[in-house]
């Protein structure tokens, strides 16, 4: 298997992480849900974005450091929350928290996740560490992970507003794979046919920890990824409301993001709830198909709210390009999930830095070509996109008559 440093693109990682998978495994992770068209739609959002460079411009002593939340860092990006990390890798969570504090950035840790969160503010305390939190009807057991992720040091809250229920995943029910996972004979040829993976995660596993395990669930409902567990309704997160994440802000004395939001109302929402920020994210299109992608909500969430708060982007970004397109049209940071996943799976912590170092080579040379010296320079000034099927709030603001379509009815 090629090395991760043979990795020139994403693209190249993602071939990787596959050829290493087991197909129900990787199919987890890389798809969409039903149709996938949210999943290919966010895609062409970026691709129907175009650049309008600046000439003769001194972009010798380019920077893309920014300051997130007081704090300065190396790059505009996020390791975004991703539960299945701790699979695709020996403690793949680990490994990319690694990765995340050489770069200098944020980390995210998931709530499904198969490393407590405890261990992580060990092995990398040295960075801003973020909790992802998913809330339960027993809203108690959802409070003790947020007073452990206090108790651990945790610099931030991630409340996931945009998973009432699982999106509808055909492609495991052909596949087989399902959490809890069940040994049948097309996923246990498919183990079989991976045995890198086989040795190098589950076996290893095996004979140390023992079968991985939600970790950072309470003890009442923490099961491992073999066993159903007890009460499949306590998961269920089709109740919360707005008063729920007034409850945390009274709890949480951090930094609280609210993630999911598409509609501009639900970022104003969020703010007069105290939230310090929203990331804009149709949850990768893995979650309802047929959904708009956050390229196109987060102008006029940007004109809502961005003078209010800190307003973050996540789902589909491969490419510097589409990173620099996001900051532009007003996303202060973004946040990568699918693309160090590839990296962690290709070639765990390593891996993880090669995506990242992809990233971060790409948005340099995207800046330099464009004529903009840093990350404060970017405006919609930068970009051209005729047909962007968006109107933006105020169509009369400077830099967004460019994104802006008024429809004839």
């Amino acid at each position: 298997m090629a090395s991760v440093s043979k990795a020139y693109n994403i693209a190249d990682l993602r071939l990787m992480a596959q050829q290493r998978l087991p197909k129900g495994l990787f199919e987890f992770v890389d798809r969409g849900t039903e149709d996938e068209v949210s999943l290919h739609h966010n895609r062409a959002i970026f691709e129907r974005i175009r650049f309008r460079p600046r000439t003769l411009v001194d972009v010798s002593k380019r920077s893309q450091e920014i300051t997130l939340f007081g704090q300065k860092q190396k790059m505009p990006v996020v390791i975004a929350p991703t539960g299945t990390a701790g699979l695709m890798w020996y403690r793949g969570e680990i490994e990319l928290a690694r990765a995340a504090a050489a770069a200098g950035i944020p980390f995210t840790l998931a709530t499904g996740s198969t490393t407590a969160m405890e261990r992580i503010a060990e092995e990398v305390g040295s960075i801003p560490l973020w909790f992802q939190l998913y809330m339960w009807p027993d809203r108690n057991l959802s409070h003790q992970l947020v007073e452990r992720a206090r108790a651990a040091g945790f610099k931030a809250l991630v409340v996931t507003v945009d998973g009432a229920m699982s999106g509808n995943r055909e492609y495991n029910l052909r596949n087989g794979f399902t959490i809890p996972f069940s040994f049948t004979r097309r996923n246990v040829t498919d183990v079989l046919m991976h045995p890198r993976w086989l040795l190098g995660v589950l076996a290893r596993y095996a004979t140390t920890t023992g079968m991985p395990r939600y970790e950072n669930y309470p003890s009442e409902i923490k099961y491992r990824i073999t066993a159903r567990p007890m009460g499949r309704s306590m998961m269920r997160n089709d109740s919360l409301t707005w008063d729920d994440l007034r409850v945390l802000r009274k709890m949480w004395p951090n930094l609280l993001l609210v993630k999911g939001i598409l509609h501009p109302q639900d970022a104003i929402s969020a703010v007069d709830c105290g939230a310090d920020g929203v990331i804009v994210s149709n949850h990768g299109g893995r979650n309802l198909d047929g959904i708009i992608s956050p390229m196109e909500a987060l102008p006029e969430i940007a004109d809502a709210v961005g003078k209010r708060t800190t307003v973050l982007m996540d789902s589909g970004f491969r490419r510097g390009t589409d990173v620099v397109k996001a900051l532009a049209m007003g996303a202060k940071a973004v946040q990568i999930g699918r693309s160090t996943l590839y990296g962690v799976a290709a070639g765990g912590e390593e891996g993880a830095a090669r995506a990242l170092a992809i990233f971060r080579d790409e948005i340099d040379r995207v800046l330099a070509l464009i004529g903009c010296r840093n990350i404060a320079e970017l405006t919609t000034e930068f970009l051209h996109a005729p047909d962007f099927p968006l109107r933006a709030a105020d169509p009369g603001r400077p830099g967004l008559q460019l994104l802006a379509k008024v429809v004839e009815r």
